[in-house]
Order: structure tokens, then sequence, then C-alpha cells
């Protein structure tokens, strides 16, 4: 398993994301309200609110849901959150970068050191992992989209910059910038993707020995539990047989 576990948020593996799928609306819906207050209230002229709406439709939040979060921004009802960036180091020396939204900077930064500190890792000062990962954008499909060569195919019209495929998955890696103009080419040729975001992408991954990697693994299940944390990255790379060992579904 991957840093970003074959290609998505690192936290998404199948049985946690059935499990955490209300915690998971709740972040959804805080994104999509954030996004819509930064710009324009309509997906067709917000990037940033059109890739929110795209992962909320990918989770399959109901659609209420999702106009509900935006109409809260149109009123300008709710918190008003700040989005802040946490860097670290996790057991074995994976680099790891914390995405949050918070109302309470001092609960968030208190709860994420915490975290650091009781599973063997700790908090660096902003922009000291950073430098080991790119920020791109990052589509992914379902296996089930097509094959690699149609995938590809359909990658390079649309204007993306990388794709990797595996047997579960296909992600289709563009530039920060391009993200909604690909992804829209995308949807339009292959359907709504499972997942479109902003990601960040490790230049080189590190291996985890098995020692490590549960305590990695439970530094990473904490951060995602906490309700103001948004995403988390890491460059890790955890062999399948250490995740079978650990009995964790990768």
């Amino acid at each position: 398993m991957a840093g970003h576990s074959k290609f998505k948020n690192i936290m998404h593996r199948k049985g946690a994301q059935d499990k955490k799928r209300s915690a998971m609306f709740s972040k959804l819906s805080r994104e999509i309200t954030v996004a819509a207050k930064m710009g324009m209230p309509d997906p067709d002229m917000n990037p940033r609110l059109r890739a929110a709406v795209l992962a909320a439709k990918a989770q399959s939040m109901p659609k209420d849901n999702i106009q509900r979060a935006i109409d809260k921004a149109s009123a300008n009802e709710g918190d008003d959150y700040e989005e802040i960036r946490y860097e670290g180091y996790g057991p074995g020396g994976v680099a790891i970068i914390v995405e949050a939204l918070t109302d309470n900077r001092n609960r968030t930064a208190t709860n994420v050191r915490t975290a650091f500190s009781k599973n063997g890792g700790n908090l660096g000062a902003s922009g000291s992992v950073a430098h080991g990962f790119e920020r791109l954008g990052l589509i992914v499909y379902p296996a089930s989209a097509g094959g690699e060569n149609k995938m590809l195919e359909a990658a390079m019209e649309a204007g993306a910059e990388d794709i990797q495929s595996d047997g579960q998955e296909h992600a289709i890696w563009t530039a920060g910038d391009d993200l909604h103009e690909v992804a829209g080419a995308l949807e339009r040729s292959l359907g709504e993707a499972e997942t479109v975001k902003l990601a960040w992408k490790p230049s080189l991954t590190v291996d985890v020995a098995e020692g490590d990697a549960a305590t990695l693994l439970h530094l990473i299940d904490t951060l995602d539990d906490d309700d103001d944390v948004q995403t988390v990255w890491g460059n890790y790379d955890v062999s399948d047989e250490i995740m079978e060992k650990l009995g964790q579904d990768a």
C-alpha cells in the first residue's frame, strides 16, 4: 500500500471508508462550503467547488446534502474555517502532510501534535517535508472504467500529465491548475470519476519495515479520525505481505 493508498487519500481503504461514511460526509460538506465561500457558488464557475462536488458525488453523497452545503455558503452561514497544513515525520522516517479545515487553530494543532507524539512521530515546521512532494491534480477511475490503453488515450486527449494503472484503479495526474479542465474532459468521455482532488504526490517513497508499519497506520487512523483533518498524505510504501500480516485491507 503506497502513501496515496493505491493513488487515493491514504485513509480511503475500503473497510474504513464504509465505517466512516458519516464523518466523511461532514468533511466533504465542510470543503464544499469553504470552496463556495471562497469563490462563486456555481461549480461551473468555481474549479475548487467543482472538485469538491465531484468528490462528494464519488462518495455517493446525496444531492440534497451537497446543495445544502453550497446554500450555507451563499447565506453566509456556518463557521469560518481556516485552512492549515501540518507537516511531520512518522515511524521509519515517513514524511506526512496533514491538511485541515478548522474553526479553532489551537485545538487542531494540539490534536495533531498529540497524534504524532503518541505514535512514534514528531511534528515539524512548515515546509519541513513538503519539498519532497509535488502538488498535483489527481483523478481516479475504477479499473472497470476501461483498459489501460483506453484510459491512456482518454487521459492524453484530456491534457493529463501521467497515468498509473493497477488491477483496481487508474490514477490520472494533472498539473494543479489543470485539474478542473482535465476532470471535465474525462467526465465527458468516461463518466464521473471516483476521486477528483488536489493531491500531494511524493517524489520518492520510503519502504516501511514490519516493526514500524502498525504504528504508522495507527498514526494515520488517529489523524484521519479527527474532525478537523480533511486529508492525510505520506511518502510511505507498505508491502502487501506486511499489510496481510497486519490484517489491513489495502
